[in-house]
């Protein structure tokens, strides 16, 4: 058998889409619905009950009412441990298959129901790792969804052993934001002469030389390793996702003129070994206007239409960001990560499809959230290399238990080895020889 029967007294949005995400996304297996008892009962299905009692021996899963519900509410998680980890959503019925309500679990962390709620922001404006609940719970390394979901499975199996669920893969998809091609190079005349200043001002005798050589001999711009970026990706056999900043220079934007022809030279090569995305700029969050200009002039640039996207400085706000990015027909977006921690900020390591809280309604708009910044273990957990290898390693192993999809997020600047970087490159090569093991 290759379905399930879903039987619940009220089949909202948020019911078909947690279940959808459950079964068809997660488990692979069909999964259909119905309020009506007699048909439920007169299935030959292997068959689910979804809420607050129990109608017949089927398999039972007490509902604590989030899936039923409309709106943002306050909501008491009465989170309690439950086989080595963390759950929230209790229920208290014996005949139930699980102690919490775990659709409802599932539905709060993807969905990002907390985000919806009133919360302190950053100075970028960002919800932060620390206010998240499972960064409380201390399962914020977990991707909870996917572990609750083979919780599920394995309760139908006891009831259902001839159930067939197709085996999902492990998969690794490396990332890269492309905030600043070049770090001397190609800045035009004023930007490198004010960089020079300020070098001299601060004594900086080896960025001094360096830049010098960079923009007056055949030296390598540090930051310039795209050739390398290459060479992981014919080795692993790896199709990366590069996200481009291509709006105007500014306080936050310190990418090349989106004119310069040896930039715009390098990213059409590197459409030709990757998925190009929009790095939408600093404050296209607050300026509507910014996204289309940035993502047309980027799709004129490489001739190809750019539909997947990844904020700068991860300023996501839900669900305005993704309203906006929807509206420029961007379908994919790989911003679902938080900035000062590693882990999964929605608790699963699976693409899904972004559920709006304010219109009750699940979208196209595929979200694929990413596990490890090298930014986040390197700025702001000022981890070593081999500290940082550590952590990378038992991300990769969460997803790979779950078979799940591991995405890093990277920066050419922390490939070059050098200055703060120094030691970062086999961090890096390190995380690939594991991924692609």
């Amino acid at each position: 058998m290759d379905e399930i029967l879903i039987y619940s007294p009220k089949l909202t949005s948020r019911v078909r889409y947690t279940f959808r995400l459950v079964f068809k996304e997660l488990l692979r297996i069909k999964v259909s619905f119905t309020s009506v008892v007699d048909e439920f009962q007169s299935s030959d299905l292997p068959k689910i009950i979804y809420g607050e009692k129990q109608i017949s021996d089927d398999i039972f899963f007490k509902s604590s009412g989030l899936l039923f519900e409309k709106g943002v509410n306050d909501i008491d998680l009465e989170p309690f441990d439950y086989e080595g980890m963390r759950v929230i959503f209790p229920v208290y019925d014996k005949f139930s298959a699980l102690p919490f309500d775990v659709f409802s679990a599932i539905f709060y962390f993807v969905a990002r129901y907390e985000e919806y709620q009133p919360y302190k922001v950053d100075k970028h404006g960002r919800f932060t790792a620390h206010l998240s609940t499972a960064y409380k719970l201390g399962i914020l390394e977990k991707p909870v969804a996917n572990i609750w979901s083979i919780m599920v499975k394995q309760v139908l199996l006891e009831k259902y052993p001839e159930i067939k669920f197709k085996q999902l893969q492990f998969k690794f998809v490396p990332t890269y934001d492309i905030d600043s091609a070049y770090s001397y190079a190609q800045k035009g005349l004023i930007r490198s002469i004010g960089g020079l200043i300020l070098s001299i001002k601060r004594f900086e005798w080896q960025d001094i030389l360096e830049r010098l050589q960079v923009l007056f001999t055949r030296h390598k711009d540090p930051f310039d390793t795209f050739d390398l970026q290459i060479s992981y990706q014919k080795k692993y056999g790896l199709r990366p996702v590069y996200f481009i900043l291509f709006g105007r220079y500014g306080q936050f934007n310190k990418n090349i003129n989106t004119r310069n022809k040896t930039f715009r030279f390098l990213i059409k090569m590197l459409s030709d070994y990757a998925r190009i995305g929009i790095h939408p700029s600093y404050y296209s969050v607050e300026d509507d206007s910014l996204l289309p200009l940035e993502k047309k002039n980027l799709e004129n640039a490489i001739n190809k239409n750019v539909n997947c996207s990844r904020q700068h400085f991860l300023r996501l706000n839900l669900p305005s960001t993704y309203r906006h990015l929807i509206n420029n027909d961007i379908t994919d977006d790989y911003s679902m990560g938080f900035a000062a921690q590693p882990g999964f900020r929605a608790g699963i390591c699976s693409s899904y499809n972004f559920y709006d809280i304010d219109f009750e309604a699940e979208t196209n708009f595929r979200i694929h959230p990413f596990a490890v910044m090298d930014g986040t273990l390197k700025d702001y957990l000022d981890m070593t290399p081999a500290d940082a290898i550590t952590k990378i390693n038992q991300l990769i192993e969460e997803v790979r238990r779950v078979n799940g999809t591991f995405i890093s997020l990277w920066h050419n600047e922390s490939l070059s080895d050098k200055k703060r970087w120094s030691g970062w490159r086999r961090v890096y090569e390190q995380l690939l020889e594991k991924a692609v093991d």
